[in-house]
């Protein structure tokens, strides 16, 4: 089918969008360890079903010790370090949504700030590459005016340390998919599941440490909770593995990045966020920056797919 992975990563924004839905309500019952350790575990446990059907239909990839394939060794790394990672990326962004005020449309604004990661990832590819290319540079400048506008639009005075906390996050996600990039060998799955586990693990450390919370706090924000849990780390991360496997990369990458846009269309919707039209158009450059930073991948793989088709 050839529109199966764009409809399966349109889906994937749709659910990762309307987390921040989630986030919101439940971050207003349990702490930001609570809520992440819950839905990491919920999480695992779907994953775990998904592994045992992929046993079933033959298509599992499981580590080998016999040199073929990837390693039970280089699982274990790969899901250590990619969960570390996570949790600190995922606490951050929690933890910034839990800070904002009542009225300070937090779905919208966390939706849109911790999109600026796919920017950071595309600076961070200039970096490496050591040649910066002019449209990247121009995403960044594009994406700091769009900032100010959207967290600090009456002075610096405006601006809630929820917005301090999810930009820092955007920082961790970056990191995150940049760690991911290592481990390209291990199953996508699997590898997701172990990182679940060990964010969880450490989440959960961290909630019996500072938060100490009541059996009652977590049975009301069970629904926000479990769709964090299956649809969010669950279906959406599922839906990305199988469409990734046949999507352009910067197709994929933009597609996904459309998940800001249902996190203010589900805050708007939902829970009738509204945002000043300053902040509006602040979201907007920083969805244009988000966009603009893929344009460079995007040609460069345009380019290689007619030189293949020479």
């Amino acid at each position: 089918m050839k529109y199966k992975g764009p409809v399966l990563l349109l889906i994937t924004a749709t659910l990762w969008g309307m987390a921040f839905v989630a986030q919101t309500v439940g971050g207003g019952t349990v702490g930001a360890f609570t809520f992440n350790a819950s839905r990491n575990f919920i999480g695992v446990l779907f994953l775990t079903g998904v592994i045992a059907w992929r046993k079933r239909t033959g298509i599992d990839q499981p580590p080998t010790d016999d040199g073929d394939g990837y390693s039970r060794r280089t699982l274990f790394i790969a899901g250590a370090s990619c969960g570390i990672v996570l949790f600190l990326a995922a606490w951050l962004q929690q933890a910034g949504i839990n800070a904002y005020p009542a009225g300070a449309a937090a779905s919208g604004r966390s939706g849109f700030i911790t999109a600026l990661y796919m920017v950071i990832v595309a600076l961070y590819g200039g970096f490496t590459q050591k040649r910066q290319h002019p449209i990247v540079l121009l995403a960044v400048a594009v994406a700091v005016v769009g900032m100010y506008l959207l967290c600090v639009p009456n002075g610096f005075g405006s601006l809630y340390f929820g917005d301090v906390l999810v930009f820092l996050c955007a920082f961790g996600y970056a990191a995150h998919i940049i760690v991911i990039d290592r481990f390209t060998q291990v199953d996508g799955v699997r590898l997701s599941r172990l990182q679940l586990l060990t964010s969880g693990a450490v989440a959960l450390v961290c909630t019996l440490v500072f938060e100490h919370p009541t059996l009652a706090q977590i049975y009301a924000a069970a629904v926000p909770i479990l769709y964090a849990g299956i649809c969010s780390d669950g279906i959406a991360y599922t839906c990305q593995i199988v469409a990734q496997k046949t999507t352009d990369p910067t197709v994929a990458a933009i597609l996904m990045s459309l998940e800001s846009v249902f996190a203010g269309l589900g805050g708007w919707l939902i829970l009738s966020e509204s945002l000043a039209p300053i902040e509006l158009l602040g979201c907007g450059l920083v969805f244009a920056a988000v966009m603009m930073a893929q344009v460079p991948e995007f040609r460069a793989n345009a380019l290689a797919k007619r030189r293949a088709e020479k």
